[in-house]
């Protein structure tokens, strides 16, 4: 979910939007004003909620397109494990409506530096050993990460960023090297030890509330590898920082795994930071794609600016390995440039 300090009109003849406001209207005893204040990479949108004094969150949320029991179920599950989340206030399952407590308009990116993100990263790591503790919730187990899984996502790339936005036919030797290089970051994936995991823990899905941090958009929580919501985190495919800072974090994040219990001491620095490495560059991959789907499939044009950053990743990861080299360079010479022409 991003927040955006902005508001706009919704338009009167709205179904939705008349319907949100006679709900809100019924359960607080009078008319409450409502301001748009975004949408996120879903079909969901959200406003703020004013009445009297007090204001909320409301998740417009239709149950036609979005499940909403895993929202409302891993928001008790987090509560539950002492993760700081919205509290949820009242829900209307019949039309989608979730109203839930403020956090506020301050993203933690909008407050990071090079000389805070350090300070910050670390507190938001801290918050991942409870994370990684809720495997399941009312309504079930977690999903699996699995193999089947890791592949549905990396296909993305190849259908909407290859296929769909640039128009681009592989040959048989492409094909062949995708082919290649997705098994061996299955593999890695499937690796690792599997705690639960947010899957979009990046400092947009972080709000400052009191010098304190705030957990957003775990709906899509499964059970997977433990390096991926670190690495979600320290390099964000919306803002990149310098490789000293992410060494030096993903090493306090390893420390902190062994001190949790979460890895065992057989594991090296050095076997982890591959785990963690090879984790970003298929989380970078998928979102290149899904930034492309969501200008085709969905309309939404706003993340089409982030592609170039996760491809410039996915060239710099590559070449630290001599396995991944033909994958790098192929994105360095065939994609990044496509980049500069829209």
């Amino acid at each position: 979910m991003q927040f955006y300090a902005k508001s706009h009109e919704v338009a009167l003849s709205d179904p939705r939007f008349l319907h949100l406001q006679q709900w809100l209207a019924e359960f607080f005893g009078s008319p409450a004003q409502l301001n748009l204040i975004s949408g996120d990479a879903s079909f969901r949108r959200y406003f703020r909620v004013q009445h009297g004094q007090q204001h909320y969150i409301v998740a417009d949320s239709p149950p036609q397109k979005v499940d909403n029991q895993p929202f409302i179920a891993l928001a008790n599950a987090y509560l539950a494990a002492g993760i700081k989340v919205p509290n949820i206030v009242a829900v209307n399952q019949q039309q989608g409506f979730i109203l839930q407590q403020d956090c506020g308009d301050t993203q933690l990116l909008s407050l990071l530096n090079e000389q805070n993100v350090s300070h910050w990263y670390q507190q938001a790591l801290a918050i991942l050993p409870k994370i990684a503790t809720v495997t399941a919730s009312d309504i079930g187990p977690l999903p699996d990460y699995d193999a089947a899984f890791v592949e549905r996502e990396l296909a993305i790339f190849p259908e909407w960023l290859l296929a769909e936005h640039w128009h681009i036919s592989l040959s048989s030797t492409e094909q062949q090297l995708l082919q290649q290089s997705f098994a061996l970051l299955v593999d890695n994936a499937l690796a690792q030890p599997k705690v639960g995991m947010h899957r979009d823990f990046h400092s947009r899905n972080l709000m400052v509330m009191d010098d304190e941090l705030a957990v957003i958009d775990f709906q899509d929580a499964v059970l997977g590898p433990i390096t991926y919501d670190a690495v979600s985190l320290l390099r964000d495919c919306y803002v990149r920082w310098p490789d000293a800072i992410v060494d030096t974090l993903l090493e306090h994040f390893y420390q902190q795994c062994l001190a949790q219990q979460q890895l065992s001491a057989a594991v090296s620095l050095t076997q982890f930071r591959r785990w963690f490495d090879l984790m970003g560059l298929q989380r970078h991959i998928k979102a290149a794609g899904i930034f492309a789907r969501l200008l085709h499939r969905d309309g939404k044009s706003g993340y089409i600016k982030d592609i170039p950053l996760t491809l410039q990743y996915i060239v710099d990861i590559c070449r630290r390995y001599p396995e991944l080299q033909a994958l790098g360079d192929w994105v360095d010479e065939q994609l990044l440039p496509r980049t500069l022409q829209g």
